[in-house]
């Protein structure tokens, strides 16, 4: 778990470069600034006072916050692209609808690579390859005018951009520089997941005025511009890199902090553990932990991005207040995944079961949705389905690290995302298909109560608390 703490991996930067000369320039600040601070702080008996260092972790999270934020962007804008692909050449919202479901398809299956190259080689490195595949596959649509043109830009090439510029490195990065606040650190991740559902009012700003392709150009160079110089020049892999230790700690608590997590791992054979993926599989609670991502992850939230634009314009509201209701589901999701970090304290179970079941209450609302008669009714699903809804990535990902962290972490934690893949390939088309032969979404309404129900069920039977109790710092 705190092999950082031990182990250095040097950072090698070529001189001469740009990069190389930013870098040093920050660097030297850094230092005199450093050096400063201690002079001002000296006490009258000469003696100069211990002052904790910067912990770099922080600048670590805040990139980690725009990647995901910039990336998410490719997929979360689909709700808003969907009518307008639809219109602009008559085809079935099921057929359209398999752009999206390709996308989900191809990012899960290349999820477990994305999370092994993030343990293998330097992040900063594949977090900018990404959002340039990234950026070629989102501008690449506005000069499609087949399907299988969007299948191979948005379903493929985008998709992989994702897998290297999205979750799985991500994550992976962080679980190497915080411990002590997971769900807190999940939970900013995920609020970033939820702020990028906002960028549907301003893509649907620019598919009115300029059109959709120009929207998809715009899309395409914002997550190049907004992901890879920032990631190049200041990501690293752990706090050894820069001379640091996980969650900021001293050299002195650092030793503290080892010697008791080798004694609490020897307290159990679960956490005594050093975790693989070979391992992992062959327990129970893997493969529950995936059928959760499959049903909430996978069909739930999938179904929300790609389908809920529609929700509201089946019920008479314009595109603009449609995509603004997707938005404040958005902002609320984005909540939900900072309230989520209360689970480091309730236990994840505990908090888990009771959010699954009040978003199921608030997408049961969709069934009385039927017109604009109730004006009240679409916000205030928003609002609650966003919000409990949110909090359920920020606690599924601090479960996972707490019952398998390790130096495989990546592999399991993209492992995962296959079975987000399952669920995201099938329901977006499945929920086109089902509208396509009954006229309305109730089919689909159905669906996402039930998986809701269903992942707080498997929840239980995972059962963390009893594997990995939740520890008070």
């Amino acid at each position: 778990m705190l092999q950082s703490l031990t182990t250095a991996r040097p950072d090698k930067v070529t001189k001469g470069s740009l990069c190389a000369s930013l870098y040093g320039f920050l660097h030297q600040v850094y230092d005199c600034t450093t050096i400063w601070r201690c002079t001002s702080q000296r006490n009258m008996s000469g003696i100069m006072t211990e002052k904790r260092p910067f912990f770099y972790g922080w600048v670590i999270l805040i990139i980690g916050f725009i990647t995901i934020v910039g990336g998410f962007i490719c997929r979360n804008t689909f709700s808003v692209f969907y009518p307008a692909i639809v219109n602009e050449f008559g085809w079935t919202r099921g057929n359209t609808a398999l752009i999206f479901s390709i996308n989900i398809l191809f990012y899960g299956l290349f999820a477990p690579i994305a999370g092994a190259m993030a343990d293998r080689f330097r992040p900063r490195y594949v977090l900018a390859a990404g959002a340039i595949l990234m950026g070629i596959g989102m501008a690449g649509c506005s000069l499609a005018t087949e399907r299988w043109q969007f299948f191979l830009l948005y379903g493929v090439v985008a998709a992989i951009g994702l897998s290297m510029a999205g979750w799985a490195p991500v994550a992976t990065l962080l679980a190497n520089w915080f411990v002590r606040k997971r769900a807190l650190v999940f939970g900013i991740l995920g609020a970033g997941f939820g702020l990028s559902l906002i960028s549907a009012s301003g893509a649907q700003y620019v598919i009115s005025s300029f059109g959709w392709q120009t929207a998809y150009v715009v899309i395409g160079l914002f997550i190049v511009l907004l992901i890879a110089p920032v990631s190049i020049i200041f990501v690293r892999r752990t706090p050894a890199d820069r001379s640091l230790h996980p969650d900021g700690m001293t050299a002195e608590e650092a030793e503290t902090e080892l010697a008791r997590i080798s004694e609490y791992r020897a307290a159990s054979e679960w956490r005594k553990k050093d975790w693989s993926l070979w391992s992992a599989i062959r327990t129970r609670q893997f493969w529950l932990l995936l059928l959760i991502w499959l049903c909430s992850l996978g069909v739930v939230e999938q179904l929300a991005v790609s389908h809920q634009v529609y929700f509201y314009l089946d019920a008479g509201y314009t595109p603009m207040a449609s995509a603004t209701f997707y938005s404040i589901f958005g902002i609320c999701f984005a909540i939900g995944n900072l309230i989520g970090a209360f689970s480091d304290r309730t236990g994840r179970e505990r908090f888990f079961i009771p959010a699954s079941l009040i978003s199921a209450i608030f997408i049961a609302l969709y069934f009385v949705m039927r017109d604009t008669t109730t004006p009240w009714l679409p916000p205030l699903i928003a609002v609650g389905f966003g919000t409990s809804f949110g909090t359920i990535p920020c606690v599924l990902n601090a479960t996972l690290a707490d019952l398998f962290h390790g130096k495989h972490y990546g592999k399991i934690a993209g492992s995962m995302l296959v079975g987000f893949a399952g669920g995201g390939m099938l329901s977006p088309w499945l929920a086109g298909y089902l509208h396509d032969i009954t006229g309305h979404y109730f089919p689909t309404y159905v669906i996402l109560v039930a998986a809701m129900v269903a992942s707080a069920v498997m929840m239980w039977f995972v059962a963390p608390r009893k594997l990995n109790p939740i520890r008070q710092y």
